[in-house]
């Protein structure tokens, strides 16, 4: 299963599948990131956290836990 912590700097992945429970599912699904969708990774903080994305035309920053419940092709 790769999820969206392992997806470089530059590239771009499909949204296969949301893992996780309740709010932190919902939370991430408001966010725009749902099954489908294209996320093109623009830059990882220094230390590794929070990662910088590009989702619907807009940039959104998440934390690599939140990230690594996102299944994606």
């Amino acid at each position: 299963m790769k999820t969206l912590r392992d997806i470089k700097v530059g590239e771009t992945a499909i949204v296969a599948k949301l893992h996780g429970e309740g709010p932190v599912r919902r939370r991430i699904m408001d966010m725009g990131i749902t099954r489908g969708v294209e996320i093109f990774v623009r830059k990882v903080a220094p230390l590794g956290d929070p990662m910088e994305l590009n989702v619907r035309g807009y940039e959104l920053f998440i934390r690599k836990s939140d990230a690594e419940s996102i299944e994606v092709a």
